[in-house]
């Protein structure tokens, strides 16, 4: 079984990370499995460039494979934002970061009408190999902006973001219904297909 050091400590994340993967005898470590503490800044003004700093960076640290993600939210009406801020929109830390930048993306929003509110989640998936191989894969989710949060499921924006065809907010899905259908989801699927050729 191959291994692979997920650059991240999220919770959320490595366990889509790992759901996906293991369909393809793929074992996913986080960096606290790992006991591995590297704070990466991640400088880039895309989320390709943000997933590969950090991939690549704590490859080279520990000479594993690396699959690293960046994700956020871009609404239309906003030209992007939050973008590759998404995590820290607000400027905030901690526990109380994310009810902050759902606050600040209503605010922004206030005057916005039901048919500009559209966006997108983002999601890249980049993987680094000890001998320099690089991959990289985008996956997308488009929805709307609602008024006030909804959902007890999810992270993040997620109780704002109603997903098209759905209607219901991504906060307010079954983790295993966001996991088939989430931008993270769609961006690891692609990520498979190019690694079962390129790499396995």
């Amino acid at each position: 079984m191959m291994k692979m050091l997920a650059a991240t400590n999220n919770k959320h994340k490595l366990e889509e990370i790992r759901a996906i993967l293991k369909k393809i005898n793929i074992e996913v470590m986080g960096l606290n499995d790992a006991g591995i503490e590297i704070d990466v800044e991640e400088t880039g003004d895309t989320f390709v460039e943000n997933a590969l700093i950090k991939a690549r960076e704590i490859s080279k640290h520990t000479n594993l494979p690396v699959i690293s993600d960046d994700s956020g939210l871009e609404v239309f009406a906003l030209k992007g934002e939050p973008g590759v801020k998404s995590a820290r929109y607000s400027g905030t830390e901690g526990e109380a970061k994310d009810k902050k930048n759902n606050e600040k993306l209503l605010k922004n929003l206030k005057d916005i009408p039901d048919e500009q509110r559209g966006a997108r989640f983002c999601s890249v998936i980049a993987a680094v190999f000890p001998d320099g191989k690089e991959l990289t894969a985008e996956g997308f989710v488009y929805g709307h902006i609602g008024y006030e949060e909804k959902g007890m499921h999810g992270f993040g924006y997620d109780p704002l973001f109603i997903v098209d065809n759905y209607n219901i907010t991504m906060a307010e899905m079954t983790p295993e219904l966001k996991n088939k259908i989430s931008h993270r989801a769609n961006a690891l699927e692609s990520f498979v297909e190019k690694l079962k050729k390129e790499i396995l």
